[in-house]
């Protein structure tokens, strides 16, 4: 079947997206996403502000790899001028699409009157997409929640907004700003917003394999499927869903030793980026992610915390390869 979609002119070859995330989609975990088939990549969200201050960490969160593209950058804000002239200074920056991001959650940007604070304000939206997608060339998208506490939002009306002020997609995460990443994500939201809307939707909200994205798309009518925490530890997702909407068939969970293979890639990438001192820290999590579910994986984890080496994370997976031996990921 085929499977390509567009947002603007991006052709994107299937519609497995992956979220942004901050602190898990770096450009390394992009690389091992996009390997797996990922049909959209999404960078960590990057604050408008601290690129109009020539932040030095910021220019590290948008760099971007030849591999990667088609990718998004996301950015976060509320001063509709600012956002537009951020965007004209980095449009020749390599990324595919720039992606305005009203769905953040956490209390130091909601405090800041951004991310899901956005939604309080469909006025304020309708000028920062105006103004953004005015400014540059490149197709702009915008990602949002469906609600925020103690504020009357009609989440159809906002996608419409966006839309009318010239987004050239929307995607949806189906849960309210109160709800963060519990309870369950509001399907039937999602396609009310598709349904109002003529541009891309993608629904995102609970899709951990191949069927749930499956239900996802029939349920909503969505264009594509963006995967968001079940992605952590777990790129083979993607190769999953590919496998799954091509042939209809399962495709089993990757080995042991398929698994150490990837860590280590995904560490030594790390490394090259940010030297062995931060790269193996960042990757503790990591492997917490990756080996959950494995045989003695508390032990693993635990051990994960203390390592401070590649050859530590080497020798911590040989011993867990060992263990889990014909074992695959459950």
């Amino acid at each position: 079947m085929d499977m390509m979609w567009k947002i603007g002119q991006v052709e994107i070859e299937n519609p497995f997206v992956l979220a942004p995330m901050a602190g898990v989609t770096d450009l390394p975990f992009r690389r091992l996403c996009k390997e797996q088939g990922a049909g959209l990549l999404c960078t960590e969200m990057v604050s408008a502000k601290a690129i109009s201050f020539h932040n030095k960490n910021t220019a590290a969160l948008m760099e971007i790899d030849p591999s990667e593209h088609p990718v998004s950058l996301q950015l976060f804000g509320s001063e509709p001028e600012l956002m537009a002239e951020v965007a004209k200074s980095i449009e020749d920056q390599p990324f595919d699409i720039l992606d305005i991001n009203m769905g953040c959650p956490v209390p130091k940007v909601v405090n800041n009157g951004e991310g899901s604070a956005l939604l309080k304000n469909p006025e304020l939206i309708r000028k920062i997409v105006t103004a953004v997608s005015g400014a540059v060339k490149k197709p702009v998208t915008a990602k949002m929640r469906i609600g925020f506490e103690g504020f009357p939002v009609d989440p159809v009306e906002i996608a419409k907004i966006v839309e009318d002020s010239g987004a050239a997609a929307i995607a949806v995460h189906g849960r309210t700003r109160q709800q963060y990443y519990s309870g369950h994500a509001d399907w039937d939201t999602i396609r009310r917003i598709k349904e109002a809307v003529s541009v891309p939707v993608i629904g995102n909200g609970d899709v951990d394999s191949s069927e749930k994205a499956e239900a996802l798309l029939k349920e909503t009518g969505c264009d594509a499927v963006m995967i968001g925490r079940a992605v952590r530890g777990n790129p083979w997702i993607f190769r999953e869903m590919n496998h799954y909407f091509s042939t209809g068939e399962k495709l089993g969970r990757p080995s042991a030793e398929e698994i150490r293979e990837v860590i280590l890639r995904h560490a030594r990438w790390q490394i090259e980026k940010k030297g062995e001192f931060t790269g193996i820290r960042e990757m503790r999590k990591h492997v917490a992610w990756y080996t959950a579910g494995m045989r003695h994986s508390a032990g693993l984890r635990r051990e994960s915390n203390l390592i401070s080496s590649y050859q530590e994370l080497e020798v911590l997976l040989d011993r867990m390869t060992e263990q889990n031996l014909g074992n695959n990921l459950q």
